[in-house]
This record gives C-alpha cells, structure tokens and sequence, in this order.
C-alpha cells in the first residue's frame, strides 16, 4: 500500500498482525495504522466510565458471563475452542440471568411462522412475550412518499414497515428486553433508534440465503463474487 493511501483510522478489520500478536490482545503485542487501542486512549476512558453505571455494568458483567458460557471443556488446558448453545439459548438465558420477564418481540410478516416457534419457546421458558410484526398498524407508503413504481407490486397500496411503530408498541407494554427477527436493512436501525429497552438479534433478513447473510460473505471469492466486483 502506497504511504498516500494508508490507513489513518479505525481499521480494525483490515489489521495484518496474527490475532495473538495484537495489541489489544497482548500488551506486548504490535499495533496497524489506525489501531483504536493505541490512537483512542481518551474514547477509551470514556469509555470505560460508562461502565461505573450500575444497569450498564450488570448488563455488561452478565453478557459476559453469558458469552463464556457458550463454550464447554473451559477448564482443560491446552484450551480448544468448543461451542455448545445456540443463539436462541443465549437469549434466552441472558435474559434470565438479567432477571428480565417481559420480552418483546419485533418481526417481518415473511417469518410469521419463525416468531410463532420463537414466542412458543420464550414462554416455555417463563417469559411474558409481547410480539409486534412490521406490518401492524396498517399505515399506507403512502405516507412516506413512495412511488408507484418504487413499491414490490406497483399499482397497488401497500402497507409500509413501520418499525417506528413496533418499538412504540413494546415501549408502552414495558418490555425489559427486545428481541429483532427479520426486520430489513434499515427498518432495524429504525427500531434501535426509537427503542427504550436493550435489543438483541436473533435473526436478520436475507432473501436469498434463508436469512443466512453470512453465506454471501463466505462464497465472495467464488459464487457471490459479484458482490466484490
């Protein structure tokens, strides 16, 4: 890379040194062009501060409890990596460690067979579910200024997303923990903006891989290379 054009930023995605070499891993470690690490130790501070907030810091302190729970064999060393809950495991347990009852969630009208299971699943496992789907509300494009020829089936009045409205329903139910499945590109920003409670993922929409985004990304170099050229 030509000096010109070298990275003076946040890059952490683009960091050449072996992951046990960096040095946010390893104190001792190397640093790339950019390294937030080492470039942004007053965001670091700041950072941190939040941190002394008691809701922040339980939160934080329980998904990590969380995150090392998904592995199993922890305690053997060498220490190979064996992962043993799915994403809907952590959610739910998560959720009961953070002593929450009351889950809302928030889906696209495509998975309304994906959110019944969901919602079967939280209230097997104690949980009050408060469920929104995108469509609810029943508000033209209209009202957003969609074209005609800008909508899925042009000559017809469709019903728009509306997120917004999704979030201001499970605010008023007092949902202590968001759940997302399937909402589009930007609706779920729509969502996370105008959200009170935390919100996590459980699944995010893809068309075309059966809501596996990831699929596209591991096959760039070869059947979805188009998304690169």
């Amino acid at each position: 890379m030509e000096e010109s054009k070298k990275i003076n930023h946040s890059s952490c995605a683009v960091c050449k040194n072996e992951i046990s070499n960096r040095v946010c891993l390893n104190k001792d470690g190397s640093a790339s062009i950019g390294c937030p690490t080492v470039s942004k130790g007053e965001v670091i501070e700041e950072a941190s501060k939040i941190y002394e907030d008691p809701e922040v810091l339980e939160f934080a302190r329980q998904a990590s409890i969380q995150e090392a729970e998904c592995y199993i064999n922890r305690k053997e060393n060498p220490f190979v990596l064996e992962p043993t809950k799915t994403r809907i495991m952590e959610i739910y347990e998560f959720a009961e460690k953070m002593g929450y009852s009351r889950i809302g969630l928030a889906f696209c009208a495509g998975l309304m067979r994906e959110a019944a299971i969901v919602d079967e699943i939280f209230v097997h496992h104690g949980f009050d579910v408060v469920s929104v789907m995108c469509k609810a509300g029943g508000i033209s494009k209209d009202i957003i200024n969609i074209k005609d020829d800008e909508k899925i089936m042009p000559g017809m009045d469709e019903v728009m997303c509306n997120p917004v409205f999704q979030a201001k329903v499970l605010n008023t139910e007092k949902t202590d923990f968001n759940v997302l499945l399937g909402l589009c590109v930007g609706h779920d920003s729509l969502f996370f903006k105008h959200a009170d409670a935390y919100t996590t993922v459980l699944a995010v929409k893809d068309r075309v891989t059966g809501h596996n985004p990831l699929a596209a990304v591991y096959l760039s170099d070869l059947y979805y290379m188009k998304i690169k050229k």
